[in-house]
């Protein structure tokens, strides 16, 4: 975006009682920062929730003063130093996944490029004190879905956040990772490594200026442009109150997939993830394999012909083996098609499973392994 432009966006975000929030109302009518800024007085009143002194405001904004100058220019040379850029809501760049959701940032600062192979995405999230269940948990899920192409997205938190980023990047897969703070502000500090790790090799977004602390009402906010940024969500292990309920919320009125490992119920850490799949909010997973069938992120597997079988099969395993493929099929498909009763079927299933075959998904579905 030209320097121009920019300053105008700073110009009208420098304006007391003008917010992210009320520049994108404004974009939905104006199709440019110029437009805004050239915006007549009685057009402006057309705008619900514009009212006349905030018009008034607007207007005078026009006048475009030194210290506003002064300040985007250091915040473009801090961004330099950082290695990282500014985009608008305006510019071709802007993730798009984040077009349409509400009240998308208006200007996001970040390190590292984003692509558009960046938008098979999965958020995942969960609490800052995990347990081991939910620690080992959080590894599997990360370490299995990233090395398919799909980016982990996450808020590198402590806890759940910060054991998908680095599983992700351990398993040789790309995380993405959005920060309640300024580019320039690692947070929390033991994380600095893998910040500079992520910055290397995934993105880092933040919707606020270099400089911004982590104030605990910037986390809710930022949890929006994680599920939007993501196809889907899934939660590991958090109480009903915590910040990925948040997330989730944010992911329900944007349209996202849900998904929630279930947890113990006599742990108030798995409240959470327990009461979405009660909800009917979120869909009960238990397996990375799921996600990725779901959201049709499995990449193409290797032909069939190249699986070798144990030596060991019977002939209906055999007949089994050969019905079944790497999508999950039904028990009453797989049995007609190899021409079982269910029972039989479910049998030679069970055996193929303990030979390390077959996995079975929620839903008595079968598939090869």
């Amino acid at each position: 975006m030209r320097h121009e432009d920019l300053l105008k966006i700073y110009s009208l975000l420098s304006i007391d009682g003008i917010g992210p929030g009320t520049i994108f109302l404004l974009s939905q009518h104006y199709n440019s920062p110029e437009d805004i800024f050239n915006a007549t007085y009685p057009s402006l009143l057309k705008i619900k929730g514009i009212s006349e002194i905030l018009a008034k405001k607007i207007i005078s904004s026009r006048e475009i003063n030194s210290e506003i100058r002064d300040n985007l220019d250091r915040e473009l040379e801090q961004l330099q130093r950082l290695n990282g850029k500014l985009t608008t809501f305006w510019d071709e760049d802007y993730p798009s996944p984040l077009r349409n959701i509400f009240q998308p940032p208006v200007i996001l600062y970040s390190i590292g490029n984003y692509t558009e192979e960046d938008h098979s995405s999965l958020a995942i999230v969960g609490t800052r004190n995990p347990s081991g269940y939910g620690t080992r948990i959080a590894e599997q899920f990360a370490s299995e879905i990233a090395p398919q192409g799909v980016r982990i997205v996450s808020g590198l938190a402590r806890g759940i956040d910060t054991i998908a980023h680095r599983s992700a990047i351990n398993a040789g897969g790309r995380t993405i990772a959005v920060t309640g703070s300024g580019l320039d502000v690692c947070y929390p500090p033991e994380n600095q490594k893998l910040y500079e790790q992520i910055a290397a090799e995934g993105v880092i977004f933040t919707e606020y200026r270099c400089g911004t602390k982590p104030d605990a009402i910037n986390f809710p906010r930022r949890n929006r442009i994680i599920s939007g940024l993501s196809m889907g969500v899934l939660l590991i292990e958090t109480r009903v109150n915590g910040g990925a309920m948040h997330t989730a919320a944010f992911a329900l009125d944007q349209g996202r997939e849900i998904f929630a490992v279930p947890g113990n119920v006599t742990s108030g850490m798995s409240d959470g993830t327990n009461e979405l799949i009660k909800r009917g909010e979120a869909q009960l997973v238990t397996k990375a394999d799921e996600i990725l069938t779901y959201l049709q992120l499995k990449t193409e597997a290797s032909p069939r012909q190249t699986k070798t079988p144990p030596p060991e099969m019977s002939l209906f395993e055999q007949k089994i083996f050969d019905a079944l493929g790497e999508n999950p099929i039904h028990i009453d498909k797989i049995a007609a098609d190899c021409g079982m009763n269910i029972q039989d079927c479910l049998i030679n299933l069970l055996s193929l499973e303990f030979k390390g075959v077959v996995r079975q998904t929620p839903g008595k579905n079968f598939s090869l392994i």
